[in-house]
């Protein structure tokens, strides 16, 4: 269960760092928050993957 909120939180950090990314017109920033975002959404779907299989 720790690693599901952690990862849940490692998203919405993504999605904050693309939202100052997209405010300051820093491409930079707002493609490391995307990166940050796919990278959370493939733990998580891990994470559920993990869950189906403990079932």
């Amino acid at each position: 269960m720790n690693d599901e909120l952690k990862h849940k939180a490692e998203g919405a950090l993504g999605k904050a760092k693309e939202k100052v990314g997209d405010a300051s017109d820093d491409e930079s920033l707002k493609g490391e928050g995307r990166r940050d975002q796919s990278k959370a959404d493939l733990k998580q779907a891990g994470d559920k993957a993990k869950d189906a299989f403990k079932r």
